[in-house]
Parts: structure tokens; sequence; C-alpha cells
């Protein structure tokens, strides 16, 4: 026969469920804290990725315009270029064993990045286009080329990393590299409408553009460089991006401003 339980022993039971269901509480409030911090993280990192497009479209005339369909063509034909691109670099391409730096492998690399070149071309030329200005016109191509890069190469990283226990700054910097690249395509885009589209440029100038192009074209063969052969960090890495970015850009501003002065 079991002996009857005391005061004493109820009362060491009633505390031990106690504790046991207050701790089990504790641990779903913790978890639920770092569901909702992993979440905003992702939600940060996400805006600082994507949410420059969206100002950039909203603060400049592009909204009054209603330049958001050449936008969405030039995403279109970004998908298709960068298919290509897969398909070229699958071909030709071989696989490497270590991250080290291969000039030949790059300068395959860097000819096959040229295919954007031709996919800028493409979508500046041939599609066609609202009765814009050709102000608005690479503005829109180059943003719906950027906001296209950015969903396809940052997206998914985003969603499976960002919603991660463990707290890391590369997904911010991606989002600040993301802002770089949106830089460099409306760069790009614009030097490609100088170099399409506008007939009458000052000759002096024609080389300058063609070497500001080919310099924005190639920056993932030299940010490559940067990291494979230099050793650069990830964030030396995206400040350089982001500074050589904001130079081509006010060089691509100065370049459309000169060739829309009248001709003397």
């Amino acid at each position: 026969m079991l002996p009857p339980l005391c005061a004493s022993d109820l009362l060491f039971g009633f505390l031990c469920s106690s504790s046991l269901i207050s701790l089990g509480f504790l641990r779903k409030r913790e978890r639920e804290r770092e569901e909702r911090m992993t979440m905003f993280h992702f939600f940060n990192c996400a805006i600082l990725t994507f949410g420059p497009h969206a100002v950039y479209y909203s603060a400049t005339p592009l909204s009054e315009y209603d330049t958001l369909g050449t936008s969405v063509k030039a995403a279109l034909v970004y998908l298709g270029t960068a298919l290509v691109k897969l398909v070229c670099l699958a071909t030709f391409l071989k696989v490497s064993e270590n991250d080290s730096f291969d000039p030949y492998q790059e300068l395959l690399k860097a000819l096959i990045g040229f295919i954007d070149v031709a996919g800028l071309y493409f979508a500046l030329t041939q599609l066609t286009h609202r009765n814009i200005s050709q102000n608005h016109k690479f503005q829109a191509v180059g943003l719906g080329w950027a906001f296209a890069d950015s969903v396809l190469h940052r997206l998914a990283p985003l969603w499976v990393g960002a919603r991660g226990l463990e707290f890391t700054w590369d997904y911010m910097l991606q989002g600040i590299e993301a802002n770089a690249n949106l830089v460099l395509s409306i760069s790009l885009a614009a030097l490609g409408s100088l170099m399409w589209l506008r007939k009458n440029k000052p000759r002096t100038l024609i080389p300058i553009i063609y070497a500001c192009a080919g310099i924005v074209a190639t920056m993932p063969s030299i940010t490559s460089y940067l990291r494979r052969s230099l050793g650069w960090h990830f964030p030396e890495v995206v400040g350089f991006e982001l500074f050589t970015s904001l130079v081509m850009a006010f060089i691509s501003w100065q370049l459309f401003a000169a060739c829309q002065r009248p001709s003397s």
C-alpha cells in the first residue's frame, strides 16, 4: 500500500508542474520572438534590395508618363538574355575545382557578359514603346533590367538565408549591391541610348561612350578578379561597386548632357 501524500509533497509537485509549464511557455515565447525577428530582418533586407526600384519609378517622371509597360518588357528581355547566358556558360565554361582566378575562364565570362549589351540593344531599339522621350525610355529600360536582375539573383537567397536564426550582414550588403546594380544598369542603358539612338553626337565623345559602356558591361569580371585574385572580402567589393556606380552615373549624365547640346 502506497503511503499517503503529505502537504509538502503536493506542494512540491505543484511547483514542479508550474515550473515546467512556465518553462514551456517561455520557450514558446522565445521561438515566437525569434521568428518575428527573422521576418523583420528579411523584410528589412527585401526593402533595401527592391525598394529603391519602386522609389525611383515613383520619384521620377517615369510614373507620370506611365512607362511601367516599358520596364516590364525590358525585364522580360533580361530574363531571355539571362537564359541565353546560362546556356552559354554551361556550354563553354568548365566547372572549377577551386575558387582561384582563371584568366581564360574570366575572359570567356566577360565575352558572354556582352550578351547583356545585345539584350539592351534589343530592348532599346526593337521593342515598341509608348510615345515617350529618349530620356524616359532608357531610364524605364534600365529600371526594368535592374529589377529583373535583383529578383532573379537575390530573391531566393534572401528568402532562404535572411530568415535564418543567425544574423549576418551579408544580406544587407546584397541589398546595397542591388542599389549599385540599379545605378549601373541605368548608366549602361543611357550609354546604349547614346550609342544606338543618338545620331548627332560629337565625334570626340564616341570613344568615351564606348569605353564607359565596356567598363560597365565587364563589371562582373572586374569584381570577380578583385575577390578571387586580390582576395577582397564581400564588403570591400560592394564598396567598390557602389563607388564605381556613382562615378559611372556621373560620367553618363555628363555625356548625355553633352550630346543633347546643339552642335556649333
